[in-house]
């Protein structure tokens, strides 16, 4: 594009006015549009080298520039965002905006920034001043010296919260001399390992594997939010003092204001105990006596842009009033004190900042006055115009270029990409325009001549006095991003199966492979023979108890059943054969089931589809025009599903993922490769809104490729369908979208090729017959929003493909979350301030009989509003007119049961008040905030709890998880496991639920793996091996002080089975801990112990004063004699012929460790073993 940049030389005012802004004078220029602006900025940015901040009036006219910037410099400015102040009472509140404004505000002060672009909210709200930020950042680097101790106070200071294990920014967490660190200013975590004091080494790692992935020499650590009461003049103890002072003054007014005098009393309380302050936004003006905005941090020798100033200046009188409104409600309420409330700078003290600034005005029109504070001393008026994008609308482009070549204007066309250009020039040719591909762009036309090149604008560029037109496709090819690799994930070692146990607590109930569901107590070191051992301690019915060896950790897993709660789940007895026939049970029923599985997978493979031919240059096209980058998920899934079309069997493939993380993208281009192959597909999903909405995005997505699309739902009148059938018969609809409709005898297709089905498991018995008929022969592709787990995916692969999407979008923007005490009063704030922006609001009442009272109540508070109710027990039509209303905007507020989470996409939704967040878990917590978010807007969610002082232990556990949960993102894991259990659920089916919940998810899980290897005739796995010598192997308290992370590292070193999976686990320990301690070296050689003697028929490993007993599951009697014949063991191997089950003696050697001579002895077994 910087040919694009040169095109300014062209214009001889241009030059004249970097010349006066290169000399530090103000100047006006009028008479151009938006792009043309756009353009004059990437060139000034480009030409000037100097800082350069653009002021817009709005976040959609800062968005929108920061687009077309994109497409001029191909870097994306940074935009700072607005923020919300916490006034409120809230117990916790997420700041991931603050963060944003905390990184972007001092990368301006620091020099990093070369174009920031501001909007008025962001710039004129008060933050903390440019001289406090730099004191209270600090950086580390490797090599210098620091006190951990003085580390640990700074950060305390900064805002940042300890914690056992850093899963989100404004964390930090101390092991020893390692320290890991969120800062803000990063997008991952540091972790920084000591040397006495000096700073040794330095290294990003990831949240979710706790792995170091890069190191790193420096590190900058920002305050967490943009108000610290430590950063106070006098620190705590003065703001304290401050707000004391405060306090009598107000008792000595005339008028006393009790509720302030209660507010203000209660914050006081907090600061003197040292508390945490949300709402500490209240005393901003005490803690940063000088009044400070984003404007104090542009830099002296900055250009500042100012686009649209009469536009900006009624931003800026609007901000003001809806800023004293909503200050006059909280003063009412008694949330803030009236001569704190000086939040909001205004224009004409903005205007003073400007004097000595270099100014550059641009507006559409000229004779507007200019702020008396600082005048442009020069005015260039321009004649520029902004053109449409023809839209792919190759006839608009053809008769627009033939006009410019007339008027001996060059002409220079952004067709998107190559393959576009090449067909634009195909067709000028056809009706006599002559014109030249020119990719990469390295010269500009000359009058009278079109050069075609890639790239894209929004809009398109004349200049009348250069005589040069831009014409460009417009937004449709919009690449938001150049396709980047993301950066590979590390293959899933055995996390995947530990995630479970990672939050074991006591008083949770576990499953033991053999004795069945217990309770876990506790964690418990005990010393035998002189070996200090860790057990966990777990009890069973009656007074029973046992206690399981941490080194076998991998028999007990954490009882997960389909419901959340698990209080109704009976304990087992020990020594009763209870726990046997209950797994007998589950056992029959999953073998029935992956028999069942098997025979339908055989049927399908006998069947013979079509098989589809590869890639067309279009579906290539199609693709590029996607205008997001996707993720590695995605492009998994891609593949799998193009692989699956390109075989004669017919496809049988299930998709599944979150709302909101592109599966429709993914169908939508097995529909291209379908349609260009000539085949019909037909898209079936549950509810009419979906219907609409899937057609929507298939029209735009589609716009510009010669797809024809129709759709089939209740909304369409009898005399559309009728025709929508004719032409599907016919074979000119090649894409058809519909409900059930589409399951009529009535419909008949030409030759459909592919079918697409949106949210299986909502169809009925009845449909899903009519289903099968359709799809004889046919691919099929099922698409599923809840989260089918990885491990089920594992146990039923080769039985059903499944591909799954886990991966969240790249730029999914942070939802504003606040975790409250029900109030009325902020409630109806909430609601008021979403409406009056225009969008629209999502009120979680969960019962069904109430809710039509809580949406009246709703509307007599807030008179003027349109609400809407829904829940699950209303009519399927009712429900749909309902979703269809809120989709088109008509309902402002929709009071309804969690029926939408698995729901529509609303991008205009951008509240939820959810009501008794505490009886929800984290997983639906999850989802029911994903459903909003879903546009460049922020958004907010208000998990609210009823101000009740006396919680349960369980809803006060689960309150402090959701507040973890917003204010960090932890908690994630718990999260994602829940809504797999549910969707596990989902996909088997009612009755395998049942035998689930008896036996557990995971042991479920086990028996299925063990029927589908049964069902195709594969070996079952051996046994796992157990074992138990006096050696000291255990985690020390010293070395891993957190009970859930030792935990952890026990479930995890169980679980090792091979030499790989040991390095992998001990690099990870070195990694987070430092050097381990002899007994977790030993704990890592006990489990290869046990792998290697599983894999030679050794099930149990125990040693009995000086000797260790070996049980083996098979007798191998060749081996046994070789090795009681060998020279070296004949003396001290023994057949034991009087036990239970085949047993060797081992008789150990004086002064050598047991483990030592264990694995000696296993590897000589092994070694008979395989001769």
């Amino acid at each position: 594009m910087e040919q694009l940049l040169s095109l300014l030389k062209t214009i001889p005012e241009y030059a004249a006015m970097v010349s006066s802004l290169q000399d530090g004078e103000s100047v006006a220029v009028t008479g151009i549009g938006q792009i043309n602006r756009s353009h004059m900025i990437a060139g000034l940015c480009r030409t000037l080298n100097r800082p350069m901040v653009v002021l817009c009036q709005d976040d959609l006219a800062a968005r929108r520039l920061q687009e077309e910037l994109k497409g001029f410099l191909a870097d994306t400015a940074p935009l700072l965002p607005g923020r919300d102040l916490t006034l409120y009472d809230a117990a916790v509140v997420s700041r991931s905006w603050e963060q944003k404004r905390l990184r972007q505000l001092y990368d301006l002060a620091v020099g990093k920034t070369g174009l920031q672009i501001m909007t008025w909210e962001s710039l004129s709200l008060r933050t903390m001043p440019k001289a406090a930020l730099l004191a209270a950042a600090f950086s580390l680097e490797v090599g210098r010296e620091y006190a951990v101790e003085d580390l640990i106070s700074r950060l305390t200071a900064a805002g940042y919260n300890r914690c056992g294990m850093v899963e989100g920014p404004g964390q930090f967490a101390v092991r020893g001399g390692i320290l890991d660190i969120f800062s803000p200013a990063e997008d991952r975590p540091v972790r920084a390992e000591f040397f006495g004091d000096e700073l040794d080494t330095m290294g990003f790692f990831d949240p979710a594997t706790q792995r170091r992935s890069e190191n790193i020499t420096s590190v900058t650590v920002l305050p967490v939010a943009e108000t610290q009461p430590g950063l106070h003049p006098g620190g705590v103890a003065g703001l304290c003092k401050d707000i004391t002072s405060l306090i009598s003054r107000q008792k000595r007014r005339k008028n006393i204001n009790e509720p302030l005098i209660a507010t203000l009393e209660k914050d006081l309380n907090k600061y003197e105990s040292g508390l945490h302050n949300p709402a500490s936004d209240r005393y901003m003006a005490l803690i940063y006596p000088e009044m400070a905005t984003a404007a104090d941090y542009i830099p002296d020798g900055a250009v500042v842009a100012v686009c649209d100033h009469g536009n900006l200046q009624r931003a800026a009188r609007s901000r003001c009033d809806e800023m004293g409104m909503q200050l006059d409600s909280m003063l009412g309420a008694g949330l803030v004190a009236g001569e704190l409330c000086d939040y909001v700078c205004q224009w004409e003290d903005f205007c003073k900042t400007l004097r000595k600034k270099t100014v550059i005005y641009f507006d559409a029109f000229g004779g507007t006055s200019y702020p008396e504070d600082c005048p442009p001393k020069q005015l260039y008026p321009l004649t520029a115009k902004q053109l449409p994008g023809y839209g792919g609308n190759l006839d608009t482009a053809v008769s627009d270029l033939s006009h410019y070549q007339k008027m001996e204007f060059g002409s220079l066309v952004l067709c998107g990409t190559r393959r576009r250009a090449e067909l634009l020039q195909q067709l000028l040719h056809e009706k006599g325009l002559s014109a030249l591909q020119c990719i990469p762009l390295t010269t500009l036309p000359k009058p009278g001549q079109i050069l075609l090149t890639e790239g894209t604008l929004p809009f398109g560029m004349e200049y009348p006095l250069s005589k040069i037109a831009v014409l460009t496709e417009g937004q449709l090819i919009a690449r938001s991003e150049p396709k980047r690799k993301p950066a590979k994930k590390t293959g899933s070692t055995n996390r995947q199966k530990l995630n479970s146990f990672t939050d074991l607590t006591p008083g949770d109930l576990v499953v033991h492979e053999n004795y069945g569901i217990g309770r876990f107590v506790a964690m418990e070191q005990i010393k035998v023979d002189g070996a200090v051992k860790d057990y966990i301690k777990i009890a069973y019915q009656g007074s029973d108890t046992l206690f399981v060896p941490a080194t076998q950790l991998d028999l007990v897993s954490k009882y997960i059943g389909g419901g959340g709660e698990d209080s109704n789940v009976k304990l087992n007895k020990i020594g009763s054969d209870a726990w046997q026939k209950t797994k007998a049970k589950a056992r029959k029923a999953a073998k029935d089931m992956a028999g069942e599985l098997i025979q339908l997978y055989a049927a399908r493979k006998r069947q013979s589809g079509y098989a589809f031919s590869a890639d067309a240059p279009w579906q290539k096209e199609f693709e590029d025009n996607f205008p997001y980058p996707e993720t590695d998920d995605q492009l998994r899934c891609i593949a799998d599903i193009k692989h699956d079309m390109e075989s004669p069997i017919p496809m049988d493939r299930l998709l599944c993922g979150d709302v909101g993380f592109g599966k429709t993208e993914v169908a939508l281009r097995a529909v291209m490769k379908a349609v260009m192959d000539g085949k019909q597909v037909a898209i079936l999903v549950p509810t009419t809104v979906l219907a609409q909405q899937h057609y929507q995005t298939a029209v735009a997505r589609f716009r510009g490729f010669p797809v024809t699309i129709d759709v089939l739902s209740r909304f369409r009148t009898p005399k559309m369908q009728q025709q929508t059938l004719q032409k599907l018969r016919a074979g000119s609809v090649d894409l058809i979208i519909g409900t059930h409709k589409l399951l009529q005898k009535t419909v008949q297709f030409k030759d459909l090729g592919l079918l697409i089905v949106d949210e299986e498991q909502r169809f009925g018995v009845s449909h899903k017959e009519r289903l099968k008929e359709l799809s004889k022969g046919v691919d099929v592709l099922t698409l599923s929003a809840t989260p089918i787990p990885r491990t089920l995916n594992m146990a039923l692969s080769g039985i059903r493909d499944m591909s799954t999407i886990e991966q969240p979008p790249a730029d999914r923007y942070p939802v504003q979350t606040f975790v409250m005490e029900y109030s009325e009063p902020i409630v109806d704030d909430a609601i008021r301030r979403e409406i009056e922006r225009g969008g629209q609001v999502y009120y979680l009442h969960n019962r069904t009989e109430t809710i039509d009272q809580c949406a009246a109540a709703i509307k007599r508070r807030i008179p003027g509003i349109s609400v809407g109710v829904a829940h699950g027990q209303m009519g399927e039509d009712a429900l749909g007119d309902v979703m269809q209303s809120m989709a088109e905007g008509e309902i402002q507020v929709l009071v309804c049961t969690t029926i939408i989470e698995t729901g529509l996409d609303i991008p205009n939704a951008n509240t939820i008040i959810i009501e008794n967040a505490d009886r929800f878990g984290l997983s639906q917590l999850h989802q029911l905030r994903g459903r909003v978010g879903r546009s460049t807007r922020h958004a907010y969610a208000y998990f609210t709890y009823r101000p009740e002082k006396n919680l349960t232990e369980v809803a006060e556990k689960r309150l402090s998880a959701i507040r973890d949960f917003a204010e960090f993102g932890s908690g994630f894991k718990i999260a994602m496991r829940d809504l797999e259990i549910r969707g596990a659920g989902n996909l088997l089916g009612a009755e395998q639920s049942g035998h689930m919940s008896s036996v557990g998810y995971d042991m479920y899980l086990k028996l299925l793996d063990e029927a589908v290897l049964e069902e195709k005739g594969e070996a079952p796995k051996a046994p796992e091996c157990t074992a138990d010598l006096n050696v000291t192997a255990n985690v020390d308290k010293d070395y891993v002080s957190r009970g859930e992370e030792r935990m952890d590292l026990y479930r995890r070193m169980a679980a090792i089975r091979s030499q790989e999976d040991a390095d992998d686990l001990l690099d990870e320990i070195v990694d987070r801990y430092g050097e381990p301690p002899k007994g977790v070296l030993n704990l890592i050689d006990i489990a290869l112990l046990r792998a290697k003697a599983r894999q030679v028929g050794i099930k149990d490993i125990r040693q009995k004063s000086g000797d260790v007993l070996f049980t083996l599951s098979n007798l191998n009697f060749e081996a046994v004699g070789a090795l009681c014949s060998d020279p070296d063991y004949k003396q001290r191997v023994t057949f034991l012929a009087s036990a239970k089950e085949p047993t060797l003696r081992f008789k150990l050697a004086n002064g050598v460790d047991s483990l030592k001579q264990s694995k000696l002895f296993v590897e000589h077994y092994t070694s008979f073993f395989q001769s």
